[in-house]
């Protein structure tokens, strides 16, 4: 069963998308007009790009979606730090959102934070901890930063 929706009551999307993509070429940087995206097409996007064991990171107004080259992804809201796990292994994993053109909701599992090169997740259900290595924390701080920016 999904979570219900928390804390992203009045929370609006920024007039555009952000992408970065590291590959063997380097960052390639999008962006993208409003009218072109939804957060549930985002969120399958960034799905996809897990099970294709491709690491990119989306900013979407003030939230962060990454994928990563091990299978996993996330949905992150920095201001709140809270997170979701979208896929892990390569199989996405079920999220409950709530949208409309100018506002959404969605189930957030736990929170997060970023310590030096690890990622760290807090579920809410259990209250147990996971560090994660492996992830891209720089370029994740630095599109956090980019975010909180804005």
């Amino acid at each position: 069963m999904c979570p219900q929706p928390r804390a992203a009551a009045n929370r609006t999307l920024a007039p555009a998308l952000s992408t970065v993509s590291k590959r063997t070429t380097g960052l390639q940087s999008q962006q993208l007009p409003r009218e072109r995206f939804r957060l549930a097409e985002e969120i399958r996007s960034i799905q996809q790009r897990a099970a294709e064991h491709d690491g990119r990171i989306v900013t979407l107004g003030p939230l962060v979606l990454f994928s990563t080259q091990s299978g996993d992804a996330w949905i992150l809201d920095p201001a709140d730090q809270l997170a979701a796990r979208l896929a892990q292994d390569g199989e996405p994993l079920p999220i409950h959102i709530e949208e409309s053109d100018t506002n959404y909701a969605i189930g957030w599992q736990g929170q997060f934070r970023i310590d030096s090169d690890t990622f760290i997740y807090e579920d809410n259900q259990s209250r147990s901890q996971r560090s994660i290595l492996g992830y891209p924390t720089r370029l994740l701080l630095r599109m956090i930063a980019k975010v909180e920016r804005q």
